[in-house]
C-alpha cells in the first residue's frame, strides 16, 4: 500500500500528519502536486510534480493508483475514480470514501455545481478547523489500523 497525496490545497495540518503516519507505520507517502512542496527528508516520502493545468495532478494519481491505495483528496471526480479503481479516499475533514457512499457524494455535488451555474448562491466549504484536523486523524488511524490487520491476517 502506499498513500497518495493531491497535495496543491491540502491544509499544513493535513500534511504534517501524514509525515508522522507515513515514518509510524513505514508507507510511503507520495505528494502530488504542480510545484515543490516542502517536506521531511526521508526515504518513504517523495514529491511528484505535474505541469499545472485542471486535472493534471487528479489524472496522475489515478495512473500511479493500485488496488488498496490510499488517496487523500477534497475531489469528489477523483475520489470516485480511485474508488472505481479500487482504491479508498479519505478527504482533509475525515469521511471516507467508498464504493457505497461515493456516487451520492458526486450527484450532490454535481447538483450543487448546476446550481452555481444557474446562478444560485450556494454555500462554499467552511474554514478548516482543529475538529476537521481531528476528525481527519481519527479516519487516518481507524484506517490504517483496519488495513494493518487486513495484513497481518494474509
Amino acid at each position: 500500500m502506499q498513500i497518495l497525496l493531491d497535495a496543491d490545497a491540502m491544509p499544513l495540518a493535513v500534511r504534517e500528519i501524514l509525515f508522522r503516519a507515513s515514518e509510524r507505520t513505514g508507507i510511503q507517502l507520495v505528494l502530488v502536486a504542480n510545484q515543490k512542496l516542502d517536506y521531511p527528508e526521508s526515504e518513504l516520502i517523495s514529491n511528484i510534480l505535474v505541469p499545472a493545468g485542471p486535472d493534471e495532478a487528479d489524472d496522475a494519481i489515478v495512473e500511479m493508483v493500485r488496488e488498496g491505495d490510499l488517496v487523500i483528496s477534497a475531489d469528489i471526480p477523483l475520489a470516485d475514480r480511485v474508488v472505481s479503481k479500487g482504491g479508498h479516499c479519505i478527504d482533509p475533514r475525515g469521511t471516507l470514501f467508498t464504493a457505497e457512499n461515493i456516487k451520492e457524494r458526486l450527484a450532490v455535488r454535481d447538483l450543487m455545481s448546476e446550481l452555481r451555474e444557474c446562478g444560485i448562491t450556494t454555500p462554499g466549504p467552511s474554514s478548516y478547523s482543529s475538529r476537521d484536523r481531528q476528525n481527519f486523524a481519527n479516519q487516518l488511524d481507524r484506517f490504517m489500523a483496519k488495513h494493518d490487520k487486513k495484513n497481518r491476517e494474509c
